[in-house]
C-alpha cells in the first residue's frame, strides 16, 4: 500500500483538523471584512476628495517602505534601464500615490461617470470604439492596471453599450461581494474568472455585447511573450476569445488627472491575424497586446502598477 494515500482511519482522523481549519479561515474572513467595512466607511464619510487625498498620503508614506516595493523597483529597473535611480524613485512614489487614491475611491465609484454633465471622466478616441461597434459582433475592451482601472466598465455603460466585466475575485468572499456591488455601478453583469464566468463571457459575445478585461497580469497557464524585451507569461484569454468569435480587441488606457478626474483613451482595434495557424495567430495577438501595454507604460511609468510578478526571477 502506498504511504502517500491516507487510510480510512487516517482520513477520519483528519476531518476534525479540516473542520477547524475551515472555521479558522471563516473567522479570518469575517475579521478582514469588518476591517474592510470600517476603512471603506471612513472613506465614504470623508467624501471623495478628502478620501482620495488620505489614501494617497497613507500609500505614499508606507508603500515605498514595504517589501513588495522592492519588486516594483526591480521590475522598473529591468524594464526601463534608461531611467535614473532618482527618476525611478519618483515614479514609484507616484505609483503608490495613485494606488492609494484608487483604493480609497472604491467607496465612491458612484461619483464617477462620463458623458453626462459633471463628468469626472473624459473619453478620447470614441471614433475607434464606434468602428468596432459598427461590426455588430461584440468585442473586447482591454486595458491594464493604470489610473483607476475600475472606470473602464463605467465608460462602456455610459456610452450606451451592454457588456460584462471580467475580473479575478479576491479570496475573501465577503470582500468580493462588497466590491462586486460597487463594480455593478459600472456594468451590472460580472464574470469571475473560472467555469461559471466563462459561460457568461461567451454569452456576452454571442449577444453582440462587449467585455471589459485587464490583460497585464502574469498567468502561469499563459504563453511566454516578450514585454519590455523580456519573456513574460502572458494571458491568452482575450486573443482566444477574439479569434474564436471574430470579436475585435479595442485597447483603452486610463490616465489620472488632477482633482480626481480621468482621461480614458480608446485606441484603434488590433489587426486580426489570419495565418491559418491558430496558435501562431494567438501568439501574434498576445504580442500586440504586450506591445500596446509597453508603449503606454513608457509614456507615463508612474501611471502603471509595477508590483505584479510580471516576469520570472532571474
Amino acid at each position: 500500500m502506498s504511504d502517500t494515500i491516507p487510510t480510512a482511519p487516517a482520513r477520519q482522523a483528519l476531518r476534525p483538523i479540516k473542520r477547524a481549519t475551515k472555521f479558522a479561515t471563516q473567522v479570518l474572513y469575517v475579521l478582514e471584512y469588518a476591517l474592510w467595512l470600517s476603512v471603506m466607511g471612513l472613506f465614504r464619510v470623508l467624501g471623495l476628495e478628502r478620501a482620495s487625498d488620505l489614501g494617497a498620503w497613507i500609500a505614499r508614506t508606507f508603500g515605498p517602505r514595504i517589501p513588495v516595493s522592492r519588486r516594483g523597483r526591480r521590475n522598473m529597473a529591468r524594464a526601463l534601464p534608461e531611467m535614473s535611480e532618482l527618476e525611478r524613485e519618483k515614479a514609484i512614489l507616484a505609483m503608490w500615490d495613485n494606488l492609494g487614491r484608487t483604493f480609497a475611491e472604491y467607496a465612491h465609484l458612484d461619483k464617477f461617470w462620463a458623458v453626462k454633465p459633471g463628468a469626472r471622466i473624459e473619453i478620447v478616441g470614441m471614433e475607434n470604439a464606434h468602428k468596432a461597434i459598427a461590426k455588430k459582433s461584440g468585442g473586447l475592451f482591454v486595458s491594464g492596471h493604470c489610473g483607476n482601472w475600475e472606470l473602464m466598465p463605467r465608460c462602456i455603460a455610459d456610452v450606451g453599450l451592454k457588456g460584462t466585466l471580467v475580473y479575478r475575485p479576491p479570496n475573501n468572499p465577503y470582500v468580493d461581494a462588497w466590491i462586486a456591488k460597487q463594480r455593478r455601478i459600472g456594468l451590472p453583469t460580472l464574470a469571475a474568472k473560472g467555469g461559471d464566468g466563462a459561460r457568461g463571457i461567451i454569452r456576452t459575445l454571442k449577444e453582440g455585447a462587449f467585455l471589459a478585461m485587464l490583460v497585464d497580469q502574469k498567468m502561469n497557464d499563459g504563453i511566454s511573450v516578450p514585454l519590455f524585451g523580456r519573456p513574460a507569461m502572458t494571458p491568452t484569454g482575450a486573443p482566444q476569445l477574439s479569434l474564436r468569435h471574430g470579436a475585435p480587441i479595442v485597447p483603452a488606457w486610463c490616465e489620472r488627472l488632477p482633482g480626481q478626474r480621468f482621461r480614458m483613451t480608446v485606441y484603434p482595434e488590433l489587426a486580426m491575424p489570419n495565418t491559418g495557424d491558430r496558435h501562431k495567430d494567438m501568439y501574434e495577438l498576445a504580442l500586440k497586446l504586450n506591445q500596446f501595454l509597453e508603449a503606454r507604460i513608457r509614456e507615463n511609468p508612474a501611471n502603471w502598477l509595477w508590483l505584479h510578478s510580471r516576469w520570472p526571477k532571474e
